[in-house]
């Protein structure tokens, strides 16, 4: 055996390793892929319900907790309790007798001098989210901000009424939600007129998406996309059309003979 074989054998052997080592290089990033999503979703949905069971569970009598009688504690039994709970509470206060409860309540608490302000707030906040969950964010736009030049998302959530209507200029001031990156649930509320807002075609959810991922992941372009599916239409009409057309021709050559 030569020196130039045993060398090429090295190679060989060197390359192989290169090409294992990226191999499962490859595999292990895949697999982070699929599993780093599930499970940081399923580490946040363990912890909110263990957060709701922390706070329900101890108001279950002992008796009706089933904690106290089982081998094995049993999670999420307070979320479930605590949703029958909501449920009951808003069937109770649909009716006349609930309503004067409840109007009681409220006149309570307005006499409170910190209090009031606060629970008037986060009343208006769950009234607003609750009643017009089906119409917030359907929409979003680009503007330019910080400083012209530079371009942010913006979810778009209504057009502004009362006296931030009157006083901004603008034939038509929309109500916008710049959030930040990567926690979205943060951010600014900006009054901007139409004509300053470049629509988007994306959806809320591709636009969350982008500004969690700090633009790594970028929607596909529907618009875009729509046209290179029906070019792809079109050329393959064309192509059975010609088919069509040149069996036809074909066909009459031979009855012709």
């Amino acid at each position: 055996m030569t020196k130039k074989t045993k060398k090429q054998r090295k190679r060989r052997r060197g390359a192989r390793r290169k090409n294992a080592l990226r191999t499962i290089y490859n595999w292990f990033f895949t697999g982070l892929v699929i599993a780093g999503p599930i499970g940081i979703t399923l580490y946040l949905a363990w912890t909110a319900i263990g957060v709701v069971d922390s706070f329900v569970k101890p108001l279950i009598p002992p008796q009706y907790n089933p904690d106290n009688y089982l081998p094995v504690i049993i999670p999420g039994f307070g979320l479930l309790v605590g949703m029958i709970a909501v449920t009951i509470l808003g069937a109770l206060t649909a009716n006349l007798v609930g309503k004067t409860f409840l109007q009681f309540g409220d006149r309570m608490l307005a006499r409170l001098p910190v209090v009031s302000t606060l629970y008037r707030g986060l009343k208006q906040i769950f009234e607003t989210a609750v009643n017009q969950s089906s119409q917030s964010f359907k929409q979003v736009g680009l503007i330019q901000y910080p400083r012209p030049g530079l371009w942010a998302i913006v979810l778009i959530s209504t057009s502004a009424k009362g006296e931030v209507q009157e006083k901004v200029e603008g034939e038509d001031v929309l109500g916008c939600f710049l959030p930040t990156t990567p926690n979205p649930t943060s951010g600014f509320l900006l009054f901007i007129p139409r004509s300053e807002i470049k629509i988007l075609d994306m959806g809320t959810e591709d636009a969350a998406k982008l500004i969690i991922s700090a633009g790594l992941v970028s929607p596909e372009y529907q618009r875009e996309t729509a046209r290179l599916a029906a070019e792809h239409d079109k050329k393959m009409a064309r192509e059975m059309a010609g088919e069509s057309s040149g069996s036809t021709s074909k066909s009459g050559k031979n009855a012709a003979e």
